[in-house]
């Protein structure tokens, strides 16, 4: 069996930034799974894993336009301090922020008595990424991971569905 569309993909990888800092690291932990060709990774890996078969190995260099995409400067805005009347926001954090475009995951940069300032971007926006990769197992998707788009582990894809609602419809 090979990676291909509408394949369970079981890896393990290391991830390293420009400067061989270790960003992530599965070795020693469980696999990362994931369903091939449903846009659930990153288009560059994805795209490094295609035709691969469980044992490969393989070192990766996605750049921000095949990861996270560029930073954008227009995602990070200052925020008046009193949008977060009764909570402590600190450097670090992280918030949902609803926008004209839907929930945003945003990430608190600065705080000062009048401003926080967040991020919108993704933590690794604007990063060439180095992967290292060992392809662990490969499956068929069970007609309901195919239905939904995603994989489901035990007791399901953690969520409810409404009668005649699938996962991809949240």
């Amino acid at each position: 069996m090979q990676i291909e569309k509408d394949i369970v993909v079981s890896v393990h990888y290391r991830l390293t930034d420009d400067k061989q800092q270790e960003i992530e690291n599965s070795f020693g932990d469980v696999p990362m799974n994931y369903l091939h060709g449903h846009n659930t990774m990153i288009p560059g890996l994805e795209a490094a894993l295609e035709g691969k078969q469980a044992g490969d190995q393989l070192k990766v260099t996605i750049t921000p336009e095949d990861g996270y995409g560029p930073y954008n400067d227009n995602l990070k805005q200052e925020v008046p301090a009193e949008a977060f009347a009764g909570l402590d926001p600190k450097a670090g954090m992280q918030f949902t922020a609803d926008t004209d475009q839907g929930p945003l995951p945003v990430t608190v940069i600065e705080v000062t008595e009048e401003t926080v300032t967040v991020d919108g971007n993704h933590p690794f926006a604007g990063q060439t990424l180095h992967f290292d990769v060992e392809v662990v197992e490969l499956r068929d998707a069970t007609p309901t991971e195919l239905e939904h788009g995603h994989l489901h582990g035990e007791g399901g894809c953690g969520h409810d569905h409404a009668e005649g609602e699938s996962c991809g419809s949240h």
